[in-house]
């Protein structure tokens, strides 16, 4: 053996993201590359802890997602409208709504409590409705899940020739308030916004049988971008 001893390099240390998926603001799932610290000397376990949770935070920071869908049904213009304004009936077909209960109604305005989600992540909020003719929204207000939930339906007149069709166009805004609940964004896309207008056709079928024929059988539109 040689008469000095060679010493071992010092080992650098580096702090990786998630290097996961992430859905952007419109909805699309895009890779993210990972980032890397400047190496420091000695870390220990508090030093590594306190930058992930700093770089945690922005890089699944909470996004707006927006989807609009349009398509024609079989069903008249005042049929879809009743099943869109009878809020009291969504907790028996509109996907992840567990209770649905109006508080008031008015002329033109209805005030509801709704809850949504499943345990333990169970959100329950007040929905400020406008109803209009050929137009209803509803706009989430005291909620704790939600920063932001907008949705918007208009109906209008569907094949030429065919008064029991109408055009169906529905669109939805949404955005998680922590970043526990923005990573339920895609799972929420998926098994709620996008089944939105299927359930309530669905819906009217329970109500009115089955929807007249369209033809030709059409889906003007689906987007997640707004």
């Amino acid at each position: 053996m040689a008469g000095s001893t060679r010493r071992g390099a010092t080992l650098g240390w580096a702090l990786l993201g998630d290097g996961g998926r992430c859905l952007s603001s419109c909805g699309v799932l895009a890779v993210r590359t990972p980032k890397q610290c400047p190496p420091a000397p000695g870390p220990t376990l508090s030093q590594q802890a306190r930058p992930f949770l700093h770089l945690a935070a922005p890089l699944l920071g909470n996004k707006r997602m927006e989807y609009s869908e349009a398509r024609v049904v079989g069903y008249s213009m005042k049929q879809m409208y009743n099943v869109v304004a009878s809020v009291e009936s969504y907790q028996l077909f509109v996907p992840w709504c567990n209770s649905s209960r109006v508080l008031s109604h008015r002329k033109g305005l209805m005030r509801a409590e709704l809850e949504v989600g499943f345990s333990p992540l169970v959100e329950r909020y007040i929905s400020e409705i406008s109803l209009k003719p050929h137009q209803i929204r509803a706009v989430c207000s005291d909620g704790r899940m939600f920063n932001h939930l907008e949705t918007l339906w208009q109906f209008g007149p569907g094949r030429p020739g065919q008064p029991d069709t109408c055009t169906l166009d529905f669109s939805v805004s949404f955005e998680f308030k922590s970043i526990l609940h923005s990573r339920l964004a895609t799972l929420f896309f998926d098994e709620v916004v996008k089944q939105m207008v299927t359930a309530f056709e669905a819906q009217a079928k329970k109500l009115f049988g089955p929807q007249a024929e369209v033809l030709p059988r059409q889906r003007l539109q689906a987007a997640r971008c707004g």
